[in-house]
């Protein structure tokens, strides 16, 4: 009898566990207890947004010299060293001038001979011309004593040249400074001797001034078709890490620079050393200012990168029951900025929205196709590889005209949109909202179109679509169970919380 009761006590333990679990399980369920996703904004603020191009280049001499030597020798005495100050027709090296000095004297003996047996050419060419005139010789005795007359003069002609290129060697014993200038190098010592054969060797290198200095640096192709003279540069250098100096524009060569498969542009840029503080070789990291913005509205670039993430569809089989039979939550699609389009009746045939434009084909006419680019590209859309390349046909067959003389859009040629220039992004804030069958209001983020402009690298110029003060979505902190399931093919190991 004891043992029945027992047994009948267990019953009603065991039962009242069960129908406790339950009711648990459905009071769970019926309320939501994944933990809400956490935004973290930031205000549109009010700033100044400076665009500027970022580059390496070597500070030069505007007029860099290689003072060398013409002649071979040894050099006998050098005028100057390094740092030195010179002046135009300065004398800054000597060449051992004994070599060439005899030169000088065995070329002009030469010519002395010659004038000599020019002087007997002659004599003897005016005897034979009184004996050919008195029948006394023959003519050919007579044209032999003229020929002998004018080798006589040519022989002299060749030694008088001879003379002076053996001058001219002389003379280039003497080293001269060919400007005013410093001397920044000095490649050779008293002693040494120096071989003049297929390349003149170099003896200094002369700057012309470095009052005066310019920047070579190598812009890149992406970044060149913003840069112009004029524009002002900042730059720095390693020698002095806290001090900014500030440079200009001076010139963008044409010929291009490719090393690795990346091709850059020479673009100098002038500055002003009044301190002499710069030196030839420094490398200087610049920044080229393309574009200034003053009070303008801006958010962080994170803002333009965020994307809400993906709900999670991964619930249990229990949690999937309770939802069909009205006791759970049925899990809710992402939010986006979509225009939902009526299906036609009856059929499952979506309808395309009247607001909305076909799909690009390539086979529209040139004139409209180039229209429906550009529109394209107002709204921060890019066009296909095939559209492309289908516009650059239309270009070089002539059938479109390079608009300013430029490139087809999107070839990154003169005519292609500035980086400045306005285009369309989505950002996302947070609103209010009350979801169907529900009373309970909640926070979600809505996507909202926006203007661009320039971008600083941090930030970016809002020019309409946001408020001064309203918030945008820069980041999110989900949780393992609120992250939509991973993909075929990706890491199977997760991690802690994080953000997006």
């Amino acid at each position: 009898m004891a043992s029945n009761r027992k047994s009948g006590w267990s019953k009603w333990i065991i039962t009242l566990v069960i129908l406790g679990a339950a009711v648990g399980a459905v009071y769970y369920f019926k309320n939501d207890h994944t933990e809400a996703p956490q935004y973290q904004t930031v205000p549109v603020t009010r700033a100044d947004l400076t665009q500027v191009v970022t580059a390496n280049g070597t500070l030069n001499p505007v007029l860099n010299i290689q003072v060398g030597s013409q002649i071979s020798g040894n050099i006998a005495k050098l005028f100057a060293d390094y740092n030195t100050l010179v002046k135009s027709n300065q004398v800054v090296a000597l060449v051992d001038p004994a070599i060439f000095l005899a030169a000088v004297h065995q070329a002009d003996g030469d010519l002395a001979n010659s004038k000599a047996a020019l002087e007997l050419a002659q004599v003897e060419a005016k005897r034979q011309k009184q004996l050919f005139d008195s029948k006394l010789i023959s003519a050919s005795d007579y044209d032999t004593a003229v020929a002998s007359l004018h080798q006589a003069e040519a022989q002299v002609k060749m030694k008088q040249a001879a003379l002076e290129k053996a001058q001219l060697d002389l003379d280039h014993c003497t080293i001269y400074a060919p400007v005013d200038g410093i001397v920044i190098s000095r490649n050779v010592d008293v002693g040494q001797t120096v071989a003049a054969s297929m390349n003149a060797p170099v003896l200094f290198q002369v700057a012309n001034d470095l009052a005066n200095m310019q920047i070579d640096s190598n812009v890149s192709e992406a970044d060149v078709g913003t840069v112009e003279e004029g524009q002002n540069v900042t730059f720095t250098v390693d020698a002095y890490p806290n001090r900014t100096f500030v440079g200009r524009v001076t010139q963008i060569r044409n010929s291009p620079i490719t090393v690795q498969n990346v091709v850059t542009y020479d673009t100098v840029i002038g500055v002003t050393n009044a301190d002499f503080k710069l030196k030839p070789g420094m490398t200087a990291t610049i920044s080229i200012i393309t574009a200034q913005r003053t009070n303008v509205w801006r958010i962080p670039n994170a803002a333009l990168r965020f994307k809400p993430p993906e709900p999670s569809t991964n619930q249990t089989l229990v949690a999937r029951l309770l939802a069909k039979v009205g006791l759970g939550k049925e899990p809710q699609p992402a939010a986006t900025n979509a225009v939902p389009v009526a299906k036609a009746g009856g059929t499952n045939k979506v309808e395309t929205a009247e607001s909305a434009s076909p799909p690009l084909t390539g086979n529209e006419p040139p004139e409209v196709l180039m229209r429906r680019v550009r529109e394209m590209r107002d709204r921060g859309e890019e066009p296909s590889p095939e559209i492309r390349a289908k516009l650059r046909e239309l270009f070089q067959s002539g059938a479109l005209q390079r608009p300013g003389g430029g490139g087809p859009p999107g070839s990154g040629g003169p005519g292609a949109r500035p980086r400045s220039a306005p285009s369309w992004r989505t950002v996302y804030v947070l609103v209010t909202n009350t979801p169907p069958n529900s009373s309970d209001p909640v926070i979600v983020p809505q996507a909202t179109r926006v203007r661009t402009g320039i971008t600083d690298g941090s930030y970016t110029e809002i020019t309409d679509g946001l408020k001064e003060g309203e918030s945008v979505i820069t980041s999110v902190r989900i949780t393992s169970a609120q992250a939509a399931p991973a993909p075929t093919g990706t890491s199977p190991f997760g991690g802690p919380p994080r953000f997006r």
